[in-house]
């Protein structure tokens, strides 16, 4: 089984990702982080998670894996294999950061804290393609 396609979790990245629209911007569509996609993807879809059986992620859920993982992991692949798939990734540079915590989605949801500030790595953003 793969949960990417059976359970057509690039269209629902695809949805929840034209959805931002915040503005118009000459900087074009904002950033979402992996852990803004998941909560996102997670609060539409919660059957893609509980499928993986993954927690949407961050510091302190005592697993390897998580559901933020998993979407950077297979967005990062499609990105690097067809230059003209329809979502761009960025990382945001982790120098400096404490903390990043997202509010937790639906209402009364735990907020979700990154588990990567101060680990070295930073943390991938993706958008739609202008």
């Amino acid at each position: 089984m793969s949960v990417w396609r059976d359970l057509d979790v690039e269209q629902c990245i695809l949805d929840v990702l034209a959805d931002v629209t915040e503005g118009d911007h000459h900087f074009g569509r904002p950033f979402l982080t992996a852990y803004q996609l998941a909560i996102e993807v997670n609060r539409r879809r919660p059957d893609i998670a509980t499928t993986l059986e993954v927690q949407v992620g961050g510091a302190g859920i005592g697993e390897r894996t998580s559901l933020a993982q998993y979407l950077a992991r297979q967005l990062s692949g499609q990105i690097r294999d067809d230059h003209a798939y329809a979502v761009e990734g960025a990382f945001l540079s982790g120098s400096g950061e404490v903390e990043l915590t997202y509010r937790g989605v639906p209402a009364g949801a735990p907020a979700v804290t990154s588990s990567l500030t101060e680990s070295g790595w930073p943390l991938s953003m993706v958008r739609l393609r202008p």
